[in-house]
Formats: structure tokens, sequence, C-alpha cells
């Protein structure tokens, strides 16, 4: 197989942009989310039991257990964590030396720490998914840069023989992403993605679409349905082909999940999650395919002996079967036909749920026993590179690296095994009892996780969305106050009808998609709602930075509300021959009763869900240093909005970026690639009367005769 060297640097430059975005966006919402005055203070979540102190690390490992140590509150740690995340994933990301894995497992850990507190706000499969590619990085960043000579064979002198090994991991993980993601589509036993229908409701029913949804919202319903065969294609047939030993195989994966993942990007603001998984793709790249041999030009095609003609023959052969069998499987499983009349293609599904079921219980295990061949034949790869190791002292050094290396990925393999059976309940209960006992002993490090997006389509009947709504006496809502001073609108989720749906990548606002959760069931099912509306009746600024950050477009900003109430609405996308408005809503019912600060009700839900705190918040010395260094911070960069935030590093990134290449010295050419240049550079004339010289018959009298001295 090629190397990967590139392309592991590639996914290494990829997690450090993806961490990034995560801690920065974050940073911003943690006065609102986890600060004393916020939603869901995280100093709730760490209560000290009397246990030890290696022992409470282990059970909930978060490095803000250490916060008092240093003076700072839980949310004050948190804030610490995010800045230090933030600065180490912008080192990582512009500097190859910090490309190491202690810088990687410090990212781990910082963002672990917030996990383990983040509640509700934190708990989405992205945030899984970052934890679990973020532990991955650490076995993939090289301990030491590699030394840069050529060998006669033209490779790296300084190549390792475990460099490509924990880089398998990456492909697994992505193979279990996607193949999850679109098997739990049909388990489910949604009529929408069984009827190919799911797309004629999920671009203005998923949590915050983009304007480009509104777009693809109104495409003919035939190429919805077209467009449900080919995710089913991407996300079901072709993952398999991550592991398949023909390179163009494994590179026609690669294009076919990067094209769902930029559609997905245009259409939808799902913050880093589409980005993290581009980077995921790295793992079917080679730098042949790259081009990318430090050095090095892509290298020209040789005539080839028959043997290999005959290989290649039968490699393409195997292809083109391959392909082959893709498109009439997709022909026949979904019934495709062209109506040359309508100038359409009609799609259908033509199997039953019983016969998914009974092919996926066929298909799940093998799966598994491909992965493993996978992963031995890397491991034979990287067993053969360790003998031809030169030196015994390179080679101990090297068998102590591979060792290391190799059993971790093997037990991280193992451990992936089970989230990834629950796709199928046989599979999962089929399993060695030895790979279910290690999971158990790491699940709290989310190491592995189960995915599967998109499960099923919400918001048929119509998009759900919450409307909160605020009085100042509890009896006028709708005639005495304008609807400006009503309504409190929310600067990401929809509410405006005429305002658009914002582009915000890769920021995630998390209450606004927490409110899009809420939407989907009573208001007892998520108990935060009744802390947020505590908090806006209390006039928590923290809390309306999250609603508003510019605190004077909130409508109660001088005085808040004596009474809050929310609505539930149901939105739909407006028609195209309406201009004046992206949205039209309809009134469905009551989500929350009216309260007031004192009201019963509120107190009642407040001491069910636990959010009342008794306990006093400790006094903090204010003459702290890095307390009032945080602070001063936080005061700075508040101000600006968060999108606005990300898209400045990003920004300052390319710049930076664009600076190191236009500084950076030009790489020595070798000097046989030297010669060649100058060979082909010799004018003709010259190059004639060399061959004229040489030729042994030549009719020049000066041809053998020895020079004159001067």
């Amino acid at each position: 197989m090629a190397s990967s060297r590139v392309p592991q640097q590639l996914f290494l430059q990829g997690v450090a942009a993806v961490y990034l975005f995560a801690f920065a966006s974050l940073y911003t919402q943690i006065p609102g989310l986890y600060g004393p005055e916020g939603i869901l203070p995280a100093r709730r979540t760490l209560r000290p039991q009397g246990k030890g102190r290696w022992q409470q690390l282990w059970e909930t490992p978060t490095l803000l257990w250490e916060a008092p140590r240093l003076g700072l509150d839980t949310a004050q740690g948190l804030d610490l964590l995010t800045l230090l995340g933030t600065v180490l994933a912008l080192g990582a990301l512009l500097l190859n030396c910090l490309r190491h894995p202690f810088i990687y497992l410090l990212l781990w850990a910082a963002y672990l720490s917030a996990y383990q507190v983040g509640q509700v706000f934190l708990y989405f499969q992205w945030d899984s998914l970052l934890l679990e590619t973020g532990f991955l990085a650490i076995l993939v960043a090289p301990l030491r840069r590699p030394s840069k000579p050529k060998t006669p064979q033209g490779g790296l002198a300084g190549t390792l023989p475990h460099e490509d090994l924990p880089f398998w991991l990456v492909r697994w993980l992505l193979f279990r992403l996607m193949f999850a993601s679109g098997v739990v589509k049909l388990t489910s036993r949604c009529p929408t993605w069984w009827g190919l229908t799911a797309l004629t409701y999920h671009y203005e029913t998923q949590c915050l679409p983009t304007p480009a949804a509104w777009f693809a919202h109104h495409l003919p319903i035939w190429l919805h349905k077209l467009s449900v065969v080919a995710t089913f294609l991407i996300e079901i047939a072709v993952p398999p082909l991550f592991f398949a030993p023909i390179r163009r195989l494994r590179l026609t994966a690669f294009y076919a999940q990067a094209l769902l993942q930029i559609l997905i990007i245009i259409t939808g603001n799902y913050n880093f999650f589409n980005l993290l998984t581009l980077v995921l793709t790295t793992a079917l790249l080679d730098d042949r395919h790259l081009c990318a041999e430090p050095g090095q030009r892509c290298p020209k095609k040789k005539p080839t002996s028959w043997p290999k003609a005959l290989l290649t023959t039968l490699s393409l052969l195997l292809e083109l079967t391959v392909y082959g069998l893709l498109a009439y499987g997709t022909v026949c499983y979904f019934g495709l036909e062209v109506d040359w009349q309508q100038r359409i293609v009609v799609s259908k599904t033509t199997f039953t749920f019983h016969q998914f079921s009974q092919w996926l219980k066929m298909v799940t295990l093998p799966t598994v026993w491909l992965g493993t061949a996978s992963l031995a034949w890397e491991l034979l790869v990287v067993l053969r590179r360790w003998i031809q190791v030169q030196g015994w002292s390179q080679k101990f050094f090297a068998g102590v690296q591979l060792s290391t290396l190799g059993t971790a990925t093997v037990a991280l393999f193992l451990i992936s095994l089970v989230p990834y059976s629950y796709v199928e309940p046989g599979t999962h209960g089929r399993l060695w009892n030895g790979a279910h006992r290690l999971f158990s002993s790491v699940e709290h490090l989310q190491l592995a996780n189960s995915y599967g997006l998109f499960r099923r389509m919400t918001g048929v009947g119509g998009r759900p969305e919450v409307v909160l709504e605020g009085s100042y006496d509890g009896q006028h809502w709708t005639v005495s106050l304008p609807r400006r001073c009503r309504e409190i609108e929310f600067m990401y989720k929809p509410g405006n009808v005429s305002r658009p749906p914002p582009f915000l990548i890769p920021h995630q606002p998390r209450l606004d998609w927490q409110m899009w959760f809420a939407a989907l069931g009573p208001h007892t099912h998520s108990p935060w709602f009744t802390g947020l509306v505590l908090r806006l009746l209390q006039g928590k600024e923290p809390v309306i930075r999250l609603v508003q950050n510019h605190v004077a477009n909130y409508p109660f900003h001088k005085q808040p509300p004596t009474y809050l109430r929310a609505q539930r609405y149901k939105y739909w996308f407006s028609k195209p021959g309406d201009q004046s408005r992206w949205w039209h809503r309809q009134w469905v019912e009551e989500f929350f009763p009216s309260v007031s600060l004192g009201d019963p009700t509120l107190e009642t839900l407040l001491q069910q869900f636990g959010l009342k705190d008794k306990s006093p918040l400790r006094a903090r010395s204010p003459s702290s240093a890095l307390a009032q260094t945080l602070n001063w911070v936080r005061t700075q960069l508040s101000p600006l909005e968060p999108s606005v935030l990300l898209w400045g590093l990003l920004g300052a990134v390319v710049a930076i970026r664009v600076v190191q290449t236009l500084l950076a010295p030009r790489p020595l050419q070798s000097s046989k690639q030297t010669r060649e240049e100058k060979r082909k550079q010799t004018p003709k004339k010259d190059s004639r009367t060399a061959s004229e010289q040489a030729a042994p018959n030549s009719n020049s009298s000066d041809t053998w005769a020895p020079r004159r001295k001067k």
C-alpha cells in the first residue's frame, strides 16, 4: 500500500483546526450556559464525595477538579481550558513542531474535561466524535520528525515502520460513522426514509438551515428521491470500499464521501461536524495520489513487464465489476426508471424491512471480519518494514514503538466493535466477552462511541418551533405590546419570518440547537428550559447574550419581563413567489405556561429538576491574578459575535500560512535532477556537436587530437 505520510499531516492539521473551532465556539458561550448565573451552572456537576483524588479523577475525568487550587470556580476553569485549547490548537495548526502526541493529548484532555461538565449542551454526537478522533490523533502524531534525505530507492530514509498503523484506525472510524448512519435510517422504520421522501422535509426541518436550504427545498420531488437513493449508496454500499486493495476504489470512495459532506455543509449549519468528517476522509488518500513526496515529482509511467501488466488488467476488471455491481444493485433495489416523457427519474424502495433486517444480520459480522483482515494486513506490512530496519539499536527502539502502538491499535479496534455492533443486536451478543469488558472499563473516556445521524425525519407536518414571549402585566401579550417587544427573537434559530436563515459554520450556538430539540416534545423533556426561563426573568446578562449578543437588540434589555411564557408554532419555508419573507408559520399550542419569579408553578419545576441551588457561592479572592486576567480577556472578546470571532481566527490562520509559504526557502534540487534539467536545456547545436565528437567514425581531424595548452 502506498505511503500516507502527507495525508497523516493533513489529518493532524485538520484535527487541530476542528479543535480550534470547537474550543473558541464553546468559550463564547460558557458564561450563559455554565456560569454562576448561567442556565446549568457547571459547579453543580462537581461535588466532592469523599473519594480519593485519583479515584475521583478516574470516575469523572476532568481537569476542572484542580480549578479551586488555582483560585478559580468551575466556570473560570472552563474559560482557562478553552483558551488554552484554542491557543494549542492554533499552534498545532500553524507549526509543524507542535504536531506532537503531547500537544494532542493536552487538547483531548481539555475537551474531555469540558465534556464532563457540559451536561446536555455538550451531549452531541460530534462532541463524542471529536473526542474519539482526538484520541486517535495522539497515536497518529509522530514522536519525532523523520529525516529528510532520500534513499537510493527514492523513499525517505527516516520512514518509521509503524507510522501508518494508527492511521488505519481513522479509516475504521470513518467506516463505522458512515455505515451506521446509513443503516439506522432504515432500521428506524421511518416512513420518509423508506418512501425516499426524507429530503422533501429535511431542508426546512433541520435544526439551523442555511439560505441554500430554501432553494434546495424547492427542487423537484423526483430529484429529492434520487438524492435519498444516492445517500443510501454513499453511506451503506460505498464504505466497505474503504478497505479495498485497489487504490482507485478507495479514491472513488473518498470523492463520494467528500461530495456528500460538502453538500451538507452548503445546506445546513452543522458546526464542525462535517468538517471533522472531511478530516477523517484523509485516511483514504495516499502520497502518490497527492503527488506529495517532498522534493519529488509525479513519476512518469515506465514500460512494465507482462506479469505487472496482467495484474493491472485484472485490477481494472475487478474495479469495473465493483462499479457494475453498485450500479446494478442501485437500479434493482430502488427501482430506478427513466420516464422519458416527463424527463424524470422514477425511484422506489423494492425491498421490505424484513429483507433488510436479514441482510443486515448477514453482513454486519462479515464487516467485522473485513476490518479484522484489513488490520491484520496492516500489521504484517509494518512487521515487514521492521524486519528491514538496519542496526540493532534502531531495530530495538523501532520494535518497542511498534509493540506499543500495535497493542494500542488492536485494543482500540476491539473496544470499537462493541458500539459498532449496536446496529445489529444479534451481532452485539456474539462478540467476544473480552471486548465487552474492555469497552466497559474505558467507556467514560469516550474512546469509542456509537453513531447514527438523522435516524428519523422530524417535522413531517411542519417544523415545530418554540417562541418565547414576555409581558409586564401578564394580561397583554398581543394587543398592548408591539410585536417586537412581545417575542424574544434568537440570533440564529427561526423566529422572525422575514429574516433569512444564517450561515454560521463552524460556530455552534448550543442553546439554539437545544431549542430545536425542545420543540419536539413537552417542556418537561427538556428540564434546562425551566432554567432558561428563570434566568430571563432575572434579567441575567450572560444568558441574554446567548439570545442576542448585542443586548440592545433584546426587547427587554432595559427591564426584565415580569412574566414569561412559550408558544409552539409550526414553520414552513415560504413559496418561491413570496419575496417578502422566508417562512410562514401557524400557532399550535402553549408550550410553557405563563410564570413569574416566585410563581408556585415555576418553583415546583425548579425543585423537580434540581435547578434550585441552595448552597451559597464561594467567595473568591478578587486579587487573584489569573482570575483577573481571565475576566479581562472575557471583557475584550465579549462584544464580538461568535461567528465573527471564528471567521476572524480562520482568516488569521490563512494569512499566516500565506506569509509562511512566501517566506519559506525553496528546497534544493537533487544533483541528478539538476543534471537532467541542464541536459534538457542544452541547445540542440551543442548536443549535436557532442554526438559528432563522440562518434568513432567521424571525419573531423580534431576528433582524436589532444587539447592544446594555452
